[in-house]
Formats: structure tokens, C-alpha cells, sequence
């Protein structure tokens, strides 16, 4: 089985070194996939100097954009399971095992940073909009999940398959992309892991594009959760 580390990553050139030192470190036998998603930093160079395979948009598209392409090489590939990793040093690659072992009885597994007491911590505002995301997320699939908007995903090829075709490339991609699976029958599962503080870099979110894209996504689940209903 062949198991590679999707890692989409916009100007993080300063903490992707020792990022991909780390995955090497623990699994020398994963294939590493670097997505540059239109960086201006020299990410894409980082990549290549460390042997990773670089996939590089000609502009940044977002999260969505690039993590559709690293399905897209993974499914051409024909890559048995694949998660997906952050290029900030946020994720702690000692727990991609447990991730990777998930898949052992599940299509999909999201590492969650809630799923049980820890020290991870967001704004007031921001703990609310994920409150309701996941009330509304759990009204659609029927599923509670503590944390829907983590990027520390793992995969198996039915899965990647799917979301080389059908992954969101809006913001808020990592809700859709719940939605998106359930709605075709995988099975999902959530495990407690941990988190760090990003090492380097400025996160990309910024408040009106936050605003915006939440309520398009609140549309997206209560027209979802309607049609449902109905059907």
C-alpha cells in the first residue's frame, strides 16, 4: 500500500522545511505532495529541494483548489490512503498513526483538536460559528462531530477518488467536504489529537471573507438539510 501526505501550502516557505523533516523523520516511505497554491515566498522551491513532489498553481485559488489537485495526482497515482497535512507545523505528525490506523474501520477520519479537554483555544466569535456549524452539520448527517472545520484528514482510495472529482473549492471546504462524503455513504470517524501553535507565517483567513463564506455555506446546509427532509 502506498500512502502519501497532501500538503497544500501558501507562502509557508519559512516553516515548510521542517515540516516535511518531521513527516520524513517518522514515515521515509510516505510520498510527500507539496500543492503551492500560487506562492510568492519560493514554497515551491522548499518542495523540490526536499524531493517532494511539487504540484504549483499559476495563482492562488484556496485550500479547496489545492487540496482538489493533490486527490486529483493521488487518484492518478493510484495512492491506497492519503492524509491531509498543514504546511504551518499546527499539526503534530506523531499522531498521523492513529489517523492512518482509523481507516483500519472507516472510509474518512478527521483528527479533532475537541474531541476531548485540551488547550486549544479560539475566539468567542469564532467558538460560535463552530457551534453552529456542527449543529447543523450533525442535523444533515446525523452524525456529531466535535470539530468540522479540522485539516488533519486521512483517506482511503474510494474517498480520494470521489474528492479528486467533487472536492469544494470554496472556503469552509472542510464542512462541505463532510457533507460531501457522508451524502455518499462513507464512513466517517473522528479521533482526539493534538495540536501546536503555528510556527511561522500569517493564517490566510481574513474577517469579511470569513463572514461571507459562512453565511454561503449556512445557505449550502439548510437548502441540503431541506432537500433531505423532503426526499
Amino acid at each position: 500500500m502506498e500512502t502519501a501526505a497532501i500538503i497544500p501550502a501558501f507562502n509557508e516557505a519559512e516553516s515548510l522545511p521542517n515540516v516535511i523533516s518531521e513527516i520524513r523523520g517518522l514515515f521515509p516511505d510516505h510520498l510527500i505532495i507539496v500543492v503551492d497554491d500560487g506562492s510568492t515566498d519560493g514554497t515551491s522551491d522548499i518542495a523540490k529541494e526536499f524531493g517532494c513532489v511539487c504540484l504549483s498553481m499559476p495563482f492562488n485559488l484556496g485550500i479547496g483548489g489545492a487540496l482538489r489537485l493533490g486527490f486529483r495526482y493521488c487518484m492518478d497515482r493510484g495512492i491506497d490512503c492519503a492524509y491531509q497535512f498543514d504546511a504551518d507545523g499546527q499539526h503534530d505528525p506523531t499522531q498521523i498513526s492513529s489517523l492512518l490506523s482509523e481507516l483500519e474501520h472507516s472510509d474518512m477520519a478527521v483528527g479533532s483538536r475537541f474531541a476531548t479537554d485540551c488547550s486549544y483555544e479560539v475566539g468567542q466569535s469564532r467558538k460560535a460559528a463552530m457551534n453552529f456549524l456542527r449543529f447543523l452539520v450533525r442535523i444533515y448527517t446525523g452524525q456529531r462531530f466535535t470539530d468540522t472545520s479540522s485539516g488533519f484528514r486521512a483517506f482511503r482510495k474510494p474517498v480520494i477518488k470521489l474528492f479528486a472529482k467533487e472536492y469544494p473549492v470554496e472556503y469552509m471546504d472542510s464542512v462541505e467536504a463532510l457533507l460531501i462524503a457522508s451524502k455518499n455513504g462513507f464512513k466517517i470517524s473522528e479521533i482526539p489529537v493534538k495540536m501546536r501553535e503555528r510556527s511561522a507565517g500569517q493564517p490566510s483567513n481574513r474577517n469579511f471573507r470569513l463572514i461571507y463564506y459562512f453565511l454561503r455555506l449556512l445557505i449550502v446546509l439548510l437548502a441540503s438539510t431541506h432537500k433531505k427532509k423532503k426526499d
